[in-house]
């Protein structure tokens, strides 16, 4: 029986005048003795060309054709292609891999109606498969040029480092080697390879967004992952014996010792990228297969410091505005790390600094640097603590006062002290919500007294992903789907993907917050030393906007999806 997706093909190609209806009609005919597929019996018959049978069937299924000759048939270099896909496999059923992002793959292929190989791929891979078309003959010419630069390279980095790939075959032998010495450690590390393999990593995880990169070590192989959007992705890593170089160069560049393998250290370096100055924080710990490195990226010019631009509602952006350009009082975001409370808190002060306000901050570390204020890292090392620094300002004749973290009872009796002596204060604490910030501050042992005249907001917030506008879907969810939720609107949206968004359906965040305007009901409960599920209800009463409630809101927009707003509130009132 003829396959109908080839016998339209046939008919394209003689509507593209390439054949004849006798010589589809011969091909087919050997097609019912012979067996096999009629584009192929028409490149053997020699009726047509193997590039125009592969332009065809690229135009018939709407995928685009590349060839050798275009100069588009080359994989992208250093984005662990080969290993990701190894070369016999793409020997095997005729692919290339060209380009990765995040959550995609690009292959070359030469029967992309090969369904079950599309799904191999992404199984393999863990990549949603874009497929470019192209010849058998340019693949394989392709495919044994790219494997076979691979082989040499692999090949020079043995003879290099004077190491092979092996199999572990016991928790002892896959220990790393901290024989080396401190010389050749550094030897290795400044080594020209070693040194452009770091600088891609972090180029690649900047031009991706990311905000982290994590170089983890395991038993036989070394797991790379950026953080994009608050969520964690697996990128092709580097061969599991370059670890000890790449640990090296990353400890070389944030001025740690890398002869100290057993405890953990921090750091932190800066690169220039363009017109752009990025800095980045080093983290290493010792794990039983080697140091692990996290590396907090931190993009100066992807910092919002208009609040128009986070994403508050107008009630929250009036309410918030009204606290921070108060005379005197306590300000508090609370939120997880990495839910964007230093850069709200950056906005705000963006939002009130002009030369008439002494402003001074004391963060671990000053990720942002501002003009116009003063600054201060902590240094515990030599003494200079957060309760340290905030008496000494209290010596500077301040207006505003930022504090990093609240992080104990003398930091906190230091900032409300403040704040009741004609200072605005603006710091940050640990609580799932808003109304626990009272409850953690009186647990920690301040006084009711003190608490009730100071504080005047606190902030609960979270990050959640927004929707790609590009891709997004909207649909009318069943009353299944709604179960429990107050939603006002029939139309929502959900995650599709598309290559804008790298298939993920998500690109970008915004804040979620719930806002407790510290009134006169408030200060009563707080005097009493109400549980925070009390507070909760009054400011509720009051008219606070709950996290949950602050989600469903940006969900009924179109700008998140009901998925995402459950995900990051789930658990909360």
């Amino acid at each position: 029986m003829t396959n109908p997706v080839y016998f339209k093909l046939g008919e394209m190609l003689i509507k593209e005048g390439l054949i004849s209806p006798d010589q589809l009609e011969r091909a087919i005919l050997v097609q019912k003795k012979e067996g096999g597929r009629v584009g192929e019996i028409l490149i053997k018959l020699e009726i047509v060309k193997e590039s125009d049978l592969a332009y065809v069937l690229g135009k018939q299924l709407h995928i685009p054709y590349t060839s050798a000759k275009s100069g588009s048939l080359v994989p992208a270099e250093d984005q662990g292609l080969m290993e990701l896909i190894p070369k016999d496999f793409a020997i095997k059923n005729i692919i290339l891999p060209l380009s990765r992002n995040i959550n995609s793959l690009t292959c070359a292929i030469f029967d992309p109606l090969d369904l079950t190989l599309l799904d191999n791929l992404r199984k393999m891979t863990n990549c949603e498969i874009i497929p470019v078309i192209a010849t058998k003959t340019d693949i394989l010419d392709a495919a044994k040029a790219f494997y076979g630069r691979s082989d040499l390279l692999k090949n020079a980095v043995e003879q290099s480092y004077g190491v092979k790939d092996m199999t572990i075959e016991s928790d002892a032998d896959a220990k790393i080697d901290t024989s080396l010495s401190m010389d050749r450690l550094v030897a290795i590390a400044e080594e020209a390879p070693v040194i452009k393999l770091v600088e891609l990593i972090i180029r690649q995880a900047i031009d991706e967004k990311a905000s982290d990169i994590h170089v983890e070590p395991y038993r036989n192989k070394i797991r790379l992952r950026y953080r994009v959007d608050g969520k964690l992705y697996d990128i092709p890593p580097p061969a599991k014996h370059l670890h000890v170089a790449i640990i090296s160069r990353i400890k070389i560049l944030a001025k740690l010792d890398i002869a100290e393998k057993r405890l953990p250290q921090d750091g932190a370096f800066m690169v220039r990228m363009e017109d752009r100055t990025i800095d980045l924080r080093v983290s290493v710990i010792p794990t039983m297969y080697g140091e692990k490195v996290v590396m907090r990226i931190l993009d100066r010019s992807l910092v919002a410091l208009d609040f128009s631009s986070l994403g508050f509602e107008p009630k929250q952006l009036e309410q918030f505005r009204k606290a921070i350009t108060s005379p005197y009082g306590l300000v508090l975001l609370t939120g997880p790390t990495g839910s964007g409370k230093t850069t709200t808190l950056y906005a705000a002060l963006n939002e009130i600094k002009n030369p008439s306000i002494n402003i001074v901050t004391v963060e671990d570390p000053v990720e942002y640097r501002m003009d116009g204020i003063n600054q201060v890292q902590v240094k515990p090392e030599i003494g200079l603590t957060f309760a340290l620094a905030l008496r000494a300002f209290l010596r500077q004749d301040p207006d505003v006062i930022l504090v990093g973290e609240t992080r104990d009872l003398e930091t906190a009796e230091i900032c409300i002290r403040s704040a009741l002596t004609g200072h605005l204060v603006l710091s940050t604490l640990h609580t799932n919500d808003a109304p626990s910030a009272v409850t953690r501050l009186i647990d920690i042992g301040i006084e009711p007294y003190l608490l009730m005249p100071s504080l005047l907001l606190v902030v609960a917030q979270r990050l959640i992903r927004l929707l790609c506008q590009y891709c997004k879907e909207a649909y009318e969810p069943g009353k299944e789907h709604l179960a429990g939720l107050n939603v006002g609107t029939e139309l929502l949206y959900r995650a599709k993907g598309c290559s804008k968004c790298n298939h993920i359906g998500y690109k970008g965040r915004m804040p979620i917050v719930e806002m407790m305007v510290v009134d006169s009901k408030i200060r009563e409960l707080i005097g009493r030393r109400v549980s925070f599920q009390e507070l909760r209800k009054a400011a509720v009463e009051a008219g606070m906007e709950t996290l949950p409630q602050s989600g469903m809101r940006k969900a009924e927009k179109g700008l998140t999806s009901i998925e995402e707003v459950i995900s990051v509130t789930m658990g909360m009132d």
